[in-house]
Formats: structure tokens, C-alpha cells, sequence
């Protein structure tokens, strides 16, 4: 296996790497902190922080091993191009806006079921955001070919919906994992759709159809699932994309929209499969040089 798949990690990753596993630490020592630092619907309320905490708790090795990993190799991807301020910012709002999310669906599921494991069931992990930064890769780099699942990036998120979504059919506790996973996948589209500032152009956010919702979906849903969400689109963000039939804009009221440039997003697309390309071929370079050095210090001991 190449050595460049272990190198080439960002400063922020690890960091945020002893974060996941110092949590997981914690509970496995104390496992009276679960209480304090994951999702327990009953207890939120005075104990609002774990709306924050709850996405760093692995309360499982297998949790705490596939989140470090996914962030390590993930960010090592997207910090590059976002920045790390833009990325510990999504890693921030997503995992924030997603356990608010999964404490009102957890409070409706009691209110609807009356069954008290809704509010007591701790939630916690960082699966959501681990989603929100496939959405991420699907925008940077949608063409990339993933040799070992032979498909295109711009399917993970929805192959990762897919799967969770089969799983949770086999298994009892599908509220602590599945809503988190639904909630940071389409919160990571909401803040790249619309709210990521882009620097260099001071616009927000990614208007382009290769973007849309529908394209989380086979081309053949698209015709029913655009209607959809345009209406969605128009209710909860106060926004409405219209496709010129001469350009390729997007308007409002015959006015661009602010943020919509969907050349701007090709040109990130590409920044995004250069930036990965020239990751790896320096990856491949230091790879080299160290060959040779080993090499040349075995002939130095001969």
C-alpha cells in the first residue's frame, strides 16, 4: 500500500482527532459523563451544551475509530481548499444545527409515540458532520473516480444515506444514528447551497445545477423531485433560482441573485480536482525521496 495514504494530514485534523478520541476516552472511564456530554432529549433543556458535545462523543470504539479516520482523510481533502477557519466554521454549525435538529425530531417522535426511550436515549457521535463533509467532496470534485467502489464522488452522500437508511431496518436503535446522518447531510447542502462565503468573490453559497438537491437523486426521480424542492427552496430560504434560457444565470425578479455564479462554481470545482491533484503528486514526490534515502542509507551500512 501506497505510503502517501498516511501522510499529508492537517494540523486541524489531528487536533480535532484527539478531540474524537479523548471523548470516547472519557465515556469509557466515566461512563457517568455520558450523561453530561451526549444528546438526552430529557435533559437538554438544562443541560444545553451537549447540543454541542454530543457530536464528539463517540460512545463506541467502532464510532470513534470510523470518525477518526473519515475526518483525518476527509479533511485532509477539503481543509486545503476551504481553509481551516471555513472548515472548523462548517465542522461548528453543522454538528450545532444538526443536534437541534435531532432534539426536535427526537421530542415530536415522543409527543407522537408517547414512549419515553425517545427521551432518554443518548445520541451522540460525529457521523453527521462525517456526511456533511461528503456533500463537500461531491461539490468539489463530482467526477473523481473512486477506484474501489467504481462510482463517481458525487454519489457517496447518497450511497451513505442509502446504506444507513437499509441498516436502520435491522436494527433497534436506529433513532440515535439515523437522524443525525439525515440531518448533516442535508444541513452540509443548506450551508454550501447558500452560506458558505466565498472570499475571493464575496458571494455565498453554490447555485449550480450540478448542485441542486435533485442531483442527490437518479436522473430519472429529477423530474419529480425538482417541483419538490423548488417550493422547499422558496419556504426556507426566501429563494428562488430561475435558469435563463440565453445564460446560464440565475435571477430574481430579473436581478441576480447575490452568491449565484455558477461559473464561480465550476471554477471551484476545478480548483478542487487541481488542489487533489497536485496533493497527490507531492505526495508521490516525498514518497520518492524517502525510497531513495532509505535506499542510499542501506548502501551507506554495506
Amino acid at each position: 500500500m501506497s505510503m502517501n495514504m498516511y501522510t499529508g494530514f492537517t494540523r486541524l485534523c489531528k487536533g480535532l482527532a484527539v478531540v474524537l478520541v479523548g471523548g470516547h476516552i472519557i465515556v469509557q472511564i466515566l461512563p457517568s459523563a455520558l450523561s453530561y456530554l451526549a444528546l438526552i432529549p430529557a435533559k437538554t433543556i438544562p443541560f444545553a451544551w451537549n447540543l454541542i458535545t454530543a457530536g464528539y462523543t463517540e460512545q463506541t470504539v467502532y464510532g470513534a475509530i470510523i470518525s477518526t479516520i473519515g475526518l483525518i482523510y476527509l479533511g485532509k481533502l477539503l481543509e486545503p481548499i476551504w481553509g481551516s477557519r471555513e472548515f472548523l466554521k462548517f465542522i461548528f454549525i453543522v454538528n450545532f444545527l444538526t443536534s437541534v435538529f435531532v432534539f426536535i425530531t427526537t421530542i415530536s417522535l415522543y409527543y407522537i409515540t408517547r414512549l419515553e426511550i425517545y427521551l432518554y436515549m443518548p445520541i451522540s457521535g460525529f457521523q453527521g458532520v462525517l456526511c456533511g463533509f461528503l456533500v463537500g467532496i461531491k461539490q468539489i470534485m463530482p467526477d473523481q473516480e473512486l477506484a474501489i467502489l467504481k462510482l463517481k464522488a458525487k454519489w457517496l452522500p447518497s450511497l451513505a444515506l442509502l446504506f444507513s437508511i437499509a441498516i436502520s431496518f435491522f436494527t433497534a436503535d436506529s433513532v440515535s444514528y439515523l437522524p443525525t446522518i439525515v440531518f448533516g447531510t442535508y444541513l452540509g447542502w443548506i450551508y454550501l447551497r447558500y452560506w458558505q462565503k466565498k472570499p475571493e468573490t464575496k458571494l455565498k453559497g453554490d447555485p449550480s445545477d450540478e448542485f441542486s438537491f435533485s442531483s442527490f437523486f437518479p436522473e430519472f426521480l429529477r423530474p419529480v423531485i425538482d417541483p419538490i424542492a423548488t417550493v422547499f427552496e422558496r419556504m426556507l430560504c426566501g429563494r428562488r433560482f430561475e435558469t435563463s434560457n440565453e445564460e446560464r444565470g440565475y435571477t430574481l425578479g430579473g436581478s441576480m441573485l447575490p452568491g449565484s455564479d455558477p461559473i464561480e462554481a465550476s471554477r471551484r470545482r476545478e480548483r478542487g480536482a487541481r488542489a487533489l491533484e497536485e496533493r497527490l503528486a507531492a505526495e508521490r514526490l516525498a514518497a520518492g525521496k524517502k525510497a531513495e534515502e532509505s535506499e542510499r542509507d542501506v548502501s551507506d551500512n554495506v
